[in-house]
C-alpha cells in the first residue's frame, strides 16, 4: 500500500497524520487537539476571511487561531456549511501566517483525497499514527501512472459485442479505476468516453444530474461503433467524494447552484484531473481518440497528458425538471459545450 493511501486511511479513521512537518487530524473524524485550525482557502472565502491579508488567496490554505469561544463544537459548526444559513455572523476569527505553506497545502489535498471536509486540527508530531511526504501527497493530486490490476470478459446488458473490463491501479495513491473495453480498439482513433463515478445517478437513477443516462448512452454509442473504451474514473462529485457531494446537494436545496455549493464547502468547482485517464488509455495502447463529451476540460486534460483528441463528439441528454438548472449552470459557469 502506498504511503499516501496509508495516510488517507488514517485520516478517515480519525487518526493524526504527519504531512511533511505538519501533524494534522480531520475535524470531521478526528479528536480536537486544541491546536490551530487549518481550512481551505475556498472555505475561508465563504466565511468572509478573504478580507484578512493572510486569507486573501482562495487557493491557499488558511490557519485560524483558536480562541476561548472557538471550542470543538464551535469549530465543527464553523466548517460545516449546512450551518451557514441558520446562524449569525461568526467571529472574531484571526488568520495566522502559514509557517509551512507547502505542508499546509498538502494536508488540505490529503483531506480532499480522503473525501473529507477540508478542515484539519493541527496536532503534535508525537501523536501521529503515520507520516507522508508533502511531495507525495501533492503528486497524488495529479495521478500520472497506472498498473493493470485485472482484466476479464464482462457481458453487459443492452450492449452488443465483445466487452471486457480492465481495472487499473494508480501508482500515486493506490486508487482503482475500471475501463470497459468494447471490441479491440486500435488503429483508427476509437470512440472514448471519460465518465466520472456518480453513485446517485449511475446506480440509483437520480434525476438531479444526467450522469446515469450519459453512462448508458455512451456504452451503447461505443458498441454501435463496434469498438471503443469507457473510462470510469472514481471521482465522485467532480472529485470531492460522496459525502461532500451529498452536502453540496443540501446546499443546492437552499438555493445554491452546483458550482457555488462546491465552493462554499471549501472546494474548487471541479477538482478532477484527467492525467489518470490518459495513463489508462496509454496502457491500452491508445495514443489518439475521438472523445465523447461536452466538457472542454476533458479535451484539454487528455491533450495536456499526451493523448491526441482528433474529434470531440457531443453527448447531450434531455433535461428534466430536476436537472435543468444544473445543466444550465454547467454551460454558463463550467463552459460545457452544446
Amino acid at each position: 500500500m502506498s504511503d499516501v493511501r496509508t495516510a488517507i486511511d488514517a485520516l478517515k479513521a480519525g487518526r493524526t497524520v504527519q504531512v511533511g512537518g505538519l501533524a494534522v487530524a480531520a475535524v470531521e473524524t478526528g479528536r480536537d487537539s486544541a491546536g490551530a485550525l487549518l481550512i481551505s482557502g475556498e472555505r475561508a472565502a465563504a466565511l468572509g476571511l478573504a478580507q484578512a491579508r493572510e486569507a486573501a488567496d482562495p487557493h491557499r490554505p488558511v490557519l485560524i487561531e483558536r480562541t476561548p469561544w472557538l471550542d470543538g463544537a464551535a469549530v465543527r459548526r464553523l466548517v460545516d456549511p449546512s450551518h451557514d444559513f441558520s446562524r449569525g455572523p461568526v467571529g472574531p476569527l484571526q488568520a495566522l501566517p502559514l509557517q509551512a505553506p507547502a505542508d499546509a497545502t498538502a494536508a488540505i489535498v490529503l483531506a480532499r483525497l480522503a473525501g473529507l471536509m477540508p478542515a484539519l486540527w493541527i496536532g503534535r508530531a508525537e501523536e501521529a499514527a503515520t507520516a507522508v511526504a508533502s511531495g507525495l501527497v501533492l503528486a497524488a493530486r495529479r495521478r500520472t501512472a497506472v498498473t493493470l490490476a485485472a482484466r476479464a470478459r464482462l457481458p453487459i446488458n443492452g450492449v452488443d459485442g465483445d466487452t471486457q473490463i480492465a481495472v487499473f491501479r494508480a501508482v500515486e495513491d493506490g486508487s482503482e479505476h475500471p475501463a470497459v473495453i468494447v471490441g479491440a480498439p486500435g488503429g483508427t482513433a476509437p470512440l472514448v468516453r471519460l465518465h466520472s463515478e456518480c453513485l446517485t445517478g449511475d446506480v440509483f437513477g437520480s434525476l438531479k444530474c444526467d450522469c446515469g443516462p450519459q453512462l448508458k448512452a455512451a456504452l451503447q454509442l461505443i458498441a454501435a461503433e463496434g469498438t471503443g473504451v469507457l473510462v470510469y474514473l472514481r471521482d465522485e462529485g467532480r472529485g470531492i467524494g460522496l459525502a461532500n457531494k451529498i452536502r453540496a446537494y443540501q446546499l443546492q436545496d437552499r438555493g445554491l447552484d452546483t458550482v457555488d455549493a462546491n465552493r462554499r464547502l471549501g472546494f474548487a468547482d471541479d477538482e478532477r484531473d484527467y492525467a489518470l485517464a490518459a495513463a489508462m488509455l496509454r496502457s491500452l495502447g491508445l495514443a489518439e481518440v475521438r472523445l465523447l463529451t461536452n466538457n472542454p476540460a476533458k479535451v484539454r486534460g487528455l491533450e495536456e497528458a499526451g493523448i491526441r483528441v482528433v474529434e470531440r463528439v457531443a453527448h447531450h441528454m434531455p433535461a428534466n425538471p430536476h436537472n435543468a438548472d444544473y445543466l444550465a449552470t454547467k454551460r454558463v459557469k463550467s463552459g460545457h459545450l452544446d
